[in-house]
């Protein structure tokens, strides 16, 4: 059985998207997932990167984009009241509980249901009583759990996420999962020089900073 690593940041709206989509894509497979929170901010300060949300109309067009696929995959989703946010009280508490699939889930509706504020502290007590994390969310332990989770996707080649990583290759965004299945499913295009061929570096114009 193969092992796919998810790496994962609730502030994401396509995390939620291709969390809800990865059993019914990745169906008949044999294949097990680990999740692995991680914080999308960080990676891309240590990739000197921008989010979709601080380019203004790079965010409308993108939660324009997922409210279309939420619709036409049937996921119930809407944007929280405050977006960006800071993920950092999510992530840790859903790795005091232990990243499984339904905690992970239960994190997600927080987020993306309903529509209201994902750090609100009400909800987030609410949250952390459903959770019932056996750590610390605040434990030095977890803040040093999720440091190591976000350097280990930066080395695999991460630069985003949802971020899935199998087989040394790492495979990017909700519209990968067709091509993650592929590979899991052993598809041939693998086998070949294809994937080294089309990531091999280029020599090309470099643009000035």
């Amino acid at each position: 059985m193969k092992r796919i690593v998810f790496h994962l940041d609730p502030i994401s709206p396509f995390v939620h998207l291709a969390f809800m989509r990865l059993p019914e894509v990745l169906a008949g497979t044999h294949h097990e997932v680990q999740i692995r929170p991680v914080l999308f901010g960080a990676m891309l300060k240590a990739l000197a990167n921008k989010g979709p949300a601080e380019i203004e109309p790079k965010r409308q067009w993108t939660f324009r984009h997922v409210a279309w696929l939420a619709a036409q995959h049937g996921i119930v989703m809407q944007t929280p009241a405050v977006h960006p946010f800071n993920p950092l009280p999510l992530l840790r508490l859903l790795l005091a509980a232990g990243a499984n699939r339904r905690h992970t889930e239960l994190v997600l509706r927080h987020v993306w249901e309903g529509g209201a504020d994902a750090t609100d502290p009400d909800r987030l007590a609410a949250l952390r009583d459903a959770l019932a994390p056996a750590r610390d969310p605040d434990g030095d332990d977890v803040k040093a759990e999720l440091r190591a989770n976000t350097q280990a996707a930066l080395a695999a080649g991460a630069f985003g996420v949802p971020s899935f990583e199998l087989d040394g290759r790492l495979f990017w965004g909700l519209d990968a999962l067709p091509m993650l299945r592929d590979a899991l499913a052993g598809g041939a295009w693998f086998d070949g020089p294809a994937w080294a061929d089309a990531g091999a570096t280029r020599p090309g114009t470099v643009r000035p900073a």
